[in-house]
């Protein structure tokens, strides 16, 4: 297989390691580095110049893309993605977990801890948003920030109102985090490969200092995550759409707490932490996953007039609740039900003996006037109203 390392650091650890485990694998593997590229769209031939020349052709690609470059570099992906080339981070997900606000936003919806946050757009809104998340102390982020930068502890709503609006001044969003006490300036780093975790640290900050980034001189330690740890970073990882990311949670009181997803983890601090072999364990990964490139299901699904994918719950309330899946009468009302969601675990095609329970929400294909009916009637008033308010 002929593999291209998308990165700027061809001597970077991560990089360098990736490259050696690849080669280790029996494949080809070159560093490209993304600023050299330039995209031609044309109808039926996509392509890419490569310091202006033809690029050769490429089995997949692994993105290493800085986040200095995000907008470019996901294009760029983008694009290896038209031309049908395997990627291993998919430029959708790349995009959204270099976006903190949208990241949570979409975590938001599903039963995965995160520490209660707000998004002001100016300074009049630093005081209600200081409330809303429990009161000073506060951490506020910058919405691109990596490796720690851009991340502040204010002690008052008075130094929350400095900190923001210098970086408002100097064109930053921002948010308003709760600050989690009790994670005493440590996190947890897991590294999730597929549908597991392949490694995981402790990340200790040094004195003083709140944040736990080894690149602001913290220390780490090995960890044999709990399930619940490893069931909500495969969970997060899964639901923003990277087959390989870095997630980082903090240790809180209401269990674990998602803080960031990266779609481009370093190396170099969890292998020699834990002593494993992460790069092997991704190049095993691409070569599993090569032949399955991403498929959007809505857009696929959605070509026959009629017909379309919804999920829905499964409430107290419902016909469904406590009845098997092949006693349910969903396949006979040509309702395919594509995967169970049951808090953090996905139970993928399931079999008809699966029972069904409150709490459970259902992906499922099949007529649209059918999926109507199976939402529960106050989400079909709720939504209608929704409608209404957004339509005047």
């Amino acid at each position: 297989m002929k593999i291209a390392i998308l990165s700027r650091g061809p001597k970077l650890y991560s990089t360098r390691r990736l490259k050696e485990a690849a080669l280790a694998r029996g494949h080809k593997a070159k560093v490209l580095t993304p600023l050299k590229f330039s995209i031609v769209v044309e109808q039926g031939h996509p392509r890419l110049l490569f310091s202006n020349n033809k690029l050769s052709r490429y089995d997949a690609i692994i993105p290493r893309i800085g986040a200095s470059i995000t907008f470019f570099g996901t294009a760029i992906v983008r694009q290896f993605e038209q031309m049908g080339v395997f990627s291993l981070s998919a430029s959708q997900a790349i995009s959204v977990s270099r976006d903190k606000l949208r990241t949570i936003q979409i975590l938001s919806r599903h039963k995965i801890g995160i520490p209660m946050t707000a998004f002001v757009c100016t300074k009049h809104g630093v005081d209600a948003a200081v409330d809303e998340v429990g009161g000073a102390p506060v951490i506020i982020k910058v919405l691109e920030g990596t490796q720690g930068v851009g991340v502040l502890l204010a002690d008052t709503k008075k130094t929350a109102h400095a900190v923001v609006e210098t970086l408002q001044m100097a064109r930053q969003n921002v948010l308003i985090q709760r600050f989690v006490k009790e994670s005493k300036g440590q996190d947890i780093r897991a590294v999730v490969v597929g549908n597991k975790v392949v490694a995981a640290m402790r990340r200790i900050a040094t004195d003083d200092e709140f944040r736990s980034n080894i690149h602001q001189g913290g220390r780490t330690e090995k960890i044999e995550l709990d399930a619940e740890y490893e069931r909500t970073a495969i969970h997060a990882a899964q639901i923003i759409g990277l087959r390989v990311a870095g997630v980082d949670m903090l240790e809180s009181k209401d269990g674990p707490a998602i803080m960031e997803i990266n779609s481009s983890p370093g190396l170099e601090g969890i292998e020699r932490a834990t002593g494993v072999d992460v790069a092997d364990a991704i190049i095993e990964h691409l070569e599993d996953q090569v032949l399955f490139p991403d498929i959007d299901l809505r857009q696929r699904l959605t070509l026959n007039a009629g017909y379309g994918v919804a999920e829905f719950p499964i409430t107290d309330r419902s016909t469904l609740v406590n009845k098997r899946l092949g006693a349910s009468g969903l396949s006979q009302r040509d309702v395919q039900v594509l995967s169970i969601l049951r808090g953090s675990v996905t139970i993928a095609n399931p079999h008809g003996s699966e029972q069904l329970l409150a709490g459970d929400s259902l992906v499922c294909f099949g007529k649209l006037l059918t999926l109507k009916t199976l939402l529960p009637a106050p989400e079909r008033r709720k939504n209608a109203r929704h409608e209404l308010q957004d339509a005047t």
